[in-house]
């Protein structure tokens, strides 16, 4: 039995649900319309309302990359044709390597997405948005009941049941527990679970940009030092060809970087992108946010179930962050039809993610490990093994596949 706070109160006059969440971010707003679409009575809780537009304050201008798996999974539940209009596809991968003396490409490879399938990767979306169009899906389904501004305050977690009390102090009688609630998830605690985390002393600046040249739907990570620099195309903006990036830099560094007046940031922010789409003109203000690896040491407790960030954290390299945490859900709302939370369903999800959620991690881990390096012998071996993985073409392939994580 788990506690919160909570043991020896009764459950009289809380109120009954099959699935009772806590997040209200990307991975918990899909993760409500996932198991309502599944016929589920669903309640989603969260502290703040979620933000749904670009210019607002707290605004997440971060972009996610939902790869085929994704995709296939979103349209599933219902919510793809929402998001389809506003999607960038993602046709090739670039990875250049500008480790050089002079920071410009001295490496290149592409890893085409027509070699292994006959759909792009991926498609690119903003997170800002996607938080509005699922929070507006949620809107129309009646046994969704979306929360926001309520909070997870406690949680007696046991076999029969999930007990939850809310911040107002609702009660909240649940089959099952997802815990969607980030990094410091308050399911993740309240189930006496523990997490490790590697902390790189990095941060991520998170803005868009347009670009003289168009990105021709090719999505380019550049390597150099620090981290990588990663461009991803968007929509065109105002008529200009668009893309997200994501810079991921030494703490120290993106302090500095912030701190510069915009004509000296605009020249940092093309030297560091190495000519790659012409000339970047920032497009919408700044974000950082830290950079961890972080896994749960398990993901399961009675009739609950920890997903995304609560469960695993990386590096934003290789578009795997959400796609794991989708998978995640996938795996869930499959196993949780008949009896959602029973300790067979549970046992079940804990078996088919964990292997793959370790693999992810530690090889994502390695690969941000190999792109922080800033001598230059470092950085020569680095260039010399991305072309010598590129030059066998069953291990490209194979690396392509792997990427997608198709089942």
């Amino acid at each position: 039995m788990c506690d919160a706070g909570m043991a020896g109160q009764p459950a009289a006059g809380a109120e009954q649900t099959d699935i009772l969440i806590s997040g209200g971010g990307i991975a918990g707003l899909t993760a409500a319309a996932a198991f309502g679409a599944s016929g589920h009575q669903v309640i989603c809780v969260d502290p703040a309302p979620p933000v749904t537009d670009e210019g607002a304050s707290g605004s997440d201008l971060r972009t996610t990359a939902l790869l085929q798996p994704a995709q296939q999974f979103l349209d599933r539940i219902g919510l793809w044709d929402r998001l389809a209009p506003y999607a960038a596809p993602l046709q090739v991968m670039r990875i250049v390597d500008a480790g050089g003396a002079e920071p410009r490409a001295r490496l290149t490879r592409e890893f085409d997405a027509a070699d292994i399938s006959d759909q792009p990767f991926g498609w690119n979306l903003p997170n800002w948005l996607l938080r509005r169009e699922i929070t507006a899906a949620l809107g129309a389904m009646p046994n969704v009941d979306f929360r926001p501004g309520t909070a997870l305050a406690g949680l007696l977690a046991r076999e029969a049941e999930a007990i939850a009390t809310l911040s107002g102090g609702a009660r909240v009688r649940a089959r099952l527990v997802v815990g969607a609630d980030g990094r410091d998830s308050q399911v993740r605690r309240a189930l006496g679970i523990g997490a490790r985390t590697v902390r790189y002393g990095q941060k991520a600046l998170a803005f868009a940009v347009t670009h003289a040249q168009p990105h021709e739907n090719i999505s380019t990570e550049i390597h150099r030092s620090g981290g990588p620099f990663t461009l991803v195309p968007l929509p065109d903006r105002d008529g200009k060809p668009a893309s997200a990036v994501v810079w991921l830099e030494r703490g120290p560094e993106i302090a500095r970087l912030m701190a510069l007046d915009p004509a000296a940031f605009e020249a940092e922010l093309n030297t560091r992108s190495a000519g790659i789409l012409g000339h970047l003109t920032p497009a919408t203000r700044l974000s950082a946010w830290p950079i961890i690896s972080q896994i749960a040491d398990r993901i399961t407790g009675p009739r609950s179930a920890l997903i995304a960030e609560a469960a695993h954290v990386v590096p934003p390299i290789g578009a795997q962050g959400l796609n794991m945490s989708l998978a995640d859900l996938a795996r869930l709302t499959e196993l949780s039809q008949s009896d959602p939370g029973s300790a067979a369903s549970l046992a079940a999800f804990a078996r088919a993610r964990r292997a793959d959620t370790l693999l992810r991690v530690a090889g994502i881990d390695a690969l941000n490990r190999a792109s922080m390096a800033s001598a230059q012998p470092l950085r020569d071996l680095r260039a010399l093994g991305l072309g010598a993985l590129y030059a066998l073409s069953p291990v490209r392939r194979l690396m392509m596949k792997a990427g997608l994580g198709a089942r």
